[in-house]
């Protein structure tokens, strides 16, 4: 065999290896002794600084323990510092809640304003003297000491509020407050103040102390949609900030505290109270002696009395967040910060839906327990007409018709039966009405009874709870329930709907969270065709001196076809025998074709009726703030006539539009006798919702006394005792006219009964 490598080629590889391993081992062994030879010398030298016996056990482990620590304590405040400054990225940070927006109605009439305006119009050296002292003197008497942290401060408010139990002492300095209001949020939390803490030793260094009051007195929240002191001095004694007072100074500064607690136009005892606390602190802080605040504790500030003012805040605060939203989508070049915003408000309907609201809780909230309400109006384009967030902003600014989640009960079925039209179903297609259970939840029916075979329409005017249900399951197919609730949640989506909506087997009646305004606008896609639009109050947006910068028409989002124009025509005929027949008969409109969906949940703790016409769409929520139960409020009672008080207004004066699946509507009938036979031109008289039919004992009595009265009247009537029966028949009338009022009533059931008995809708 025939050699490949010659023999001599061989010597000379063998003779390669060996010579490059010599190499390698010199080398490693001359680095190793290096380096040996060198910690050898580092070690000598580090002998000479040898402290040993008590010395080192007083001076050097202490000393080295303490850099360790500190070591890993910067790295530790490092890391808690990284979500501080990341709020400071914005190159823009001092500008950003600067906003001065004046909004104006759809027909471009003024109607209030929001936000501040940062500049120096009002030098710090012009504020009285005054509200410079009594602001430090409650809010940071060490200001000008500190380093953004007034640590004894803090140790001395934690101190008191043990002892006190609770909280009675704020520990934050006027840099903190001031970081929370550029930066941060008011929630409690522990992360939010090591935030506001980084975030204020960090304007410390950006900022002059003079500069830091300055924009704490401009940007500070001061009650009543106000911000900064100029703006509150305004609002509340209608006079410059430079004009007022040391009894107006005080009041002022008992604001920063809390603003809507002491604002003085809704208590003024509360914010007297509170101005005599801060002259106290004047006092106690060496600002000024007891003379000098004498007279303002003899003669208090008086508030300009706006009880009478009906600004719509709870629109302008939603048109106000939705205008922030927007100016960050505008090019960083642009620093326009004063600007003049037309709405989709129409304040003849805002003031429709303030008075309703008020109406019905005035006369029938303490019947039915409920406290709270809120509506959204809206046209088919997502334009917001009107906006009702609570009974009283001045006692609450939360807004429920934004920022409130509660369950829609039988109101979201309408997602429900969309999602079975998409997927081969009619609106005649039929489903058994009977017992079904998914695991152990076994939905029920109103009065625990069955209807047995029920077309889709039957099943959603009477608001059957079992036929949604079992849509969802068939929905699911193979996939089972589940697979038929994401279909369920997908759909909704596709409506706008972005609540969490988390997968429950109870979700297709309404047991996930919406808040009023989705709700609103999602059901505008019924009426508008199809197509889905995105709620929104801003119209067009200009600037101080006029310019256009912005309109919803050219730049807003387009509206999308979310579902079939025929299945969205046949969800407003099935809507509409809610109205006409089932469980929303009282928000029925004269002439106007009308569809639309209640809605009850467990223990009546939420009320609503959505609905719509070929112009607007509505959604009405009552109940309570701590989620306590009505007094058995159902969507068909306070929800529908709040409802149709609210859209008789909005439709005056507006061309009625036809309803696809409906129609053009039709007139009500009108009342039968002696009025008509007069020819009274009148409309037939509105059902209005009376007090909660609840039999109690006492009228159980009654309904037996009124039985044998009959009985005795049937036996007397063959004397001719005619008279004395009718005189006994009267007695019971009372009883009998409210017994009509509610034919869905628990009539014949103890109120322990009745509270165990499922929701109708």
């Amino acid at each position: 065999m025939r050699k490949i490598i010659p023999d001599d080629w061989k010597r000379r590889l063998d003779h390669l290896r060996l010579d490059l391993d010599a190499r390698f081992d010199s080398s490693l062994f001359s680095t190793l002794k290096g380096a040996r030879e060198l910690y050898e010398r580092f070690s000598t030298f580090m002998d000479g600084f040898y402290v040993g016996g008590w010395k080192r056990w007083t001076f050097i482990e202490p000393l080295s323990e303490a850099a360790t620590m500190g070591l890993g304590g910067l790295i530790v405040l490092l890391a808690l510092a990284v979500p501080a400054f990341r709020e400071t990225a914005d190159e823009d940070w001092l500008k950003k809640s600067d906003l001065a927006v004046t909004f104006l109605d759809r027909y471009g009439n003024p109607i209030g304003s929001r936000g501040i305006k940062h500049n120096d119009s009002i030098p710090l050296e012009d504020f009285p003297d005054n509200l410079i002292k009594a602001t430090l003197a409650t809010e940071d008497r060490r200001f000008y000491e500190h380093f953004g942290i007034d640590v004894s401060g803090t140790l001395r408010a934690l101190v008191t509020n043990a002892q006190a139990g609770g909280v009675r002492q704020g520990g934050s300095s006027i840099t903190q407050q001031l970081a929370k209001n550029l930066f941060l949020t008011n929630e409690r939390t522990i992360e939010r103040k090591i935030n506001e803490a980084f975030l204020a030793i960090w304007l410390e260094t950006r900022l002059t102390k003079n500069e830091i009051l300055k924009l704490y007195l401009d940007r500070a929240y001061m009650g009543g949609g106000t911000f900064g002191v100029d703006g509150a001095a305004h609002f509340y004694f209608n006079k410059s900030v430079r004009d007022i007072n040391l009894a107006e100074a005080a009041m002022l500064a008992g604001l920063f505290k809390a603003p809507t607690k002491f604002a003085p136009h809704i208590n003024l005892p509360a914010a007297r109270a509170r101005a005599n606390v801060v002259l106290d602190n004047l006092v106690d802080a060496g600002f000024m002696t007891e003379g000098q605040v004498f007279g303002a504790r003899r003669n208090p500030a008086f508030a300009v009395d706006r009880r009478d003012e009906n600004s719509p805040n709870y629109y302008l605060d939603y048109a106000f967040d939705e205008m922030r939203k927007l100016v960050d989508t505008f090019p960083k070049s642009y620093t326009e910060r004063v600007f003049v915003v037309r709405t989709a408000i129409d304040m003849h309907v805002q003031h429709a839906a303030d008075e309703a609201i008020e109406n019905q809780l005035r006369q029938f909230g303490r019947d039915y327990h409920a406290t709270q309400a809120a509506t959204v109006v809206s046209d088919l384009d997502g334009g917001i007409r009107a906006m009702v967030g609570g009974r009283d902003y001045g006692a609450s600014q939360f807004n429920r018709a934004t920022d409130a989640y509660r369950q829609p009960g039988s109101s979201f079925k309408p997602y429900v039966y969309t999602t079975a039209l998409l997927n081969g179903y009619t609106p005649n297609s039929t489903v058994i009405d009977g017992p079904v259970c998914i695991g152990n939840w076994c939905p029920q029916n109103y009065g625990h009874s069955y209807s047995g075979k029920v077309t889709l329409t039957q099943a959603i005017t009477h608001s059957i709870n079992v036929v949604p249900v079992k849509l969802s399951i068939a929905l699911g197919g193979k996939g089972g329930p589940k697979a038929g609730r994401a279909m369920i949640v997908a759909v909704a989506r596709r409506f706008g709907i972005t609540a969490p909506l988390p997968d429950t087997p109870s979700l297709p009646i309404g047991a996930d969270e919406v808040t009023v305004i989705e709700h609103a606008v999602a059901y505008a896609t019924f009426p508008n065709k199809g197509k889905a639009v995105t709620p929104h109050a801003v119209l067009e947006v200009r600037t101080g001196a006029g310019d256009l910068v912005w309109r919803w028409d050219r730049d807003g989002p387009k509206p999308r076809q979310a579902i079939p124009a025929s299945v969205a025509a046949d969800m407003a005929g099935m809507m509409s025998h809610v109205v006409s027949e089932g469980t929303a008969r009282r928000a029925a409109l004269d002439g106007i074709p009308t569809a639309g969906k209640t809605g009850t949940t467990n223990a009546y703790r939420d009320a609503w009726f959505v609905g719509y016409t070929g112009n607007f769409t509505c959604a009405v929520w009552y109940g309570n703030d701590d989620y306590s139960p009505t007094n058995r409020m159902t969507g068909g009672s306070l929800p529908a006539q709040t409802w149709h008080d609210i859209m008789v207004a909005a439709h005056e004066g507006v061309e009625i539009k036809e309803l696809a699946g409906v129609g053009m509507g039709e007139k009500l009938p009108r009342p039968e006798g002696a009025m008509a036979a007069a020819g009274a031109a009148q409309k037939q008289a509105e059902v209005k919702p009376g007090p909660p039919p609840v039999l109690t004992k006492r009228g159980a009595d009654i309904l037996v006394q009124v039985e044998k009265m009959l009985d005795d009247a049937a036996r007397d009537a063959a004397k001719g005792a005619e008279k004395t029966s009718a005189t006994e028949l009267k007695t019971g009338k009372p009883l009998s006219s409210s017994a009509l009022a509610f034919p869905d009533s628990f009539a014949a059931a103890t109120p322990r009964e009745a509270a165990s008995v499922p929701r109708k809708n």
